[in-house]
């Protein structure tokens, strides 16, 4: 299979293989090849949480997630800039993508004001004043030498009426627009565009076609496991997707659990960031082929055994069950560490394993498989 190169040069996804609406593909970038469909790991300040980059590395993970908004805030994009840009930085010279921070912007409530060419708002750090732009936004991200940048957009609330939520998605729209305006196209980096629209197919499509005709190096969609519900998620990607061109990789963002990302990629999505594997890993939940384990539950106090016996983590090849328990229950810090080096792991295994699959064209087997060994997930 097949597809034309994605149009700004150097920056290329071609898909490999498909089965059925799951494809399989490579992006390629100036900072190294992305095999899709990919997870991303969230380092939204310049780091991973609990994780070293070699550990990082060592997952299998091929893109690191930043953020613009608090890295502008700490360290500063001057001092990044003096350092060296965000990879020498962070100690990742791999494919990194760094979201516009205009969720984090949106989440500020009181503190932030919005209006048709951007937003004003006072830090959640020290309270100072800051504006974010598309231009200021494309210029803090091209600083960073961000090999993905993401337009600047407003996440709609949810639950929002139509006509709320076609008013976000038109200021989206144009923010955009003027994002693609301002970004400064280099060979091997790529800007995303995003679809926004709420849960209201209609607007969903128009944001689409949009997009579309700005003809960005790859589509985002946005304002989705923002309380909408699993179905609904579902039957919005089921609309946009195939109206997004098929030369350009795809990309749910903040989504989400191993079904999650299973669900998505039989619907056509490429790419996928979640802080779920990391914030799970720090608060003792381990994701594994038997499904979600809390290791503060008393059952493994005693428990002799690998947490999962498939993985090569250090979390799983060196240490016992009943260890795990114990860093938890003692309030030691090599706990986190070592569940969320695991869930990493586990996630990478678990694209390793779709990107196969689809290519062997036995991908609904292979999700049949998967979601049969996942038992129902323990209260937390």
């Amino acid at each position: 299979m097949n597809e034309p190169p994605s149009r700004t040069a150097g920056f290329c996804f071609r898909a490999l293989a498909a089965d059925g609406n799951a494809r399989t593909g490579v992006l390629q970038t100036a900072h190294g090849p992305l095999e899709t469909p990919a997870f991303m790991a969230v380092g939204t300040a310049g780091t991973v949480k609990a994780m070293t980059a070699d550990a990082v590395r060592m997952t299998g993970c091929q893109c690191v997630l930043g953020n613009t908004y608090h890295l502008m805030l700490r360290p500063g994009v001057d001092r990044i800039v003096r350092l060296g840009g965000l990879h020498r930085f962070m100690d990742w010279p791999g494919p990194l993508l760094t979201d516009s921070g205009g969720f984090q912007v949106m989440s500020l409530s009181a503190l932030r004001k919005i209006d048709r060419d951007g937003i004003t708002f006072r830090s959640h750090i020290d309270g100072s004043r800051h504006r974010l732009t598309p231009a200021i936004c494309m210029d803090l991200q091209h600083r960073f030498d961000s090999t993905i940048a993401m337009v600047l957009d407003e996440c709609t609330s949810f639950p929002a009426t139509h006509e709320a939520a076609e008013a976000s998605m038109d200021l989206s729209m144009r923010w955009a627009e003027l994002s693609k305006r301002a970004y400064r196209p280099r060979s091997g980096y790529g800007l995303f565009g995003i679809v926004q629209g709420g849960t209201h197919a209609d607007l969903r499509l128009r944001s689409a076609s949009t997009l579309k005709d700005l003809a960005f190096d790859g589509y985002a969609v946005g304002g989705l496991a923002v309380g909408e519900g699993r179905r609904a998620m579902l039957e919005i990607l089921e609309i946009t997707v195939p109206h997004l061109p098929q030369e350009a990789p795809r990309y749910l963002m903040g989504v989400g659990t191993p079904d999650d990302i299973l669900s998505a990629v039989e619907r056509g999505i490429d790419m996928f960031d979640c802080v779920i594997p990391t914030r799970a890993g720090r608060t003792a939940r381990a994701y594994t082929a038997s499904g979600v384990h809390n290791l503060r539950n008393a059952r493994f106090a005693d428990d002799h055994g690998p947490l999962d016996p498939c993985c090569e983590c250090p979390g799983c090849t060196k240490h016992s069950r009943a260890y795990l328990h114990h860093l938890f229950r003692s309030g030691e810090m090599l706990g986190p560490m070592l569940l969320t080096w695991h869930n990493l792991a586990y996630y990478q295994s678990l694209m390793r394993g779709i990107r196969s699959a689809i290519k062997a064209r036995r991908f609904s087997d292979h999700a049949s498989h998967l979601r049969a060994g996942w038992k129902t997930p323990e209260a937390l």
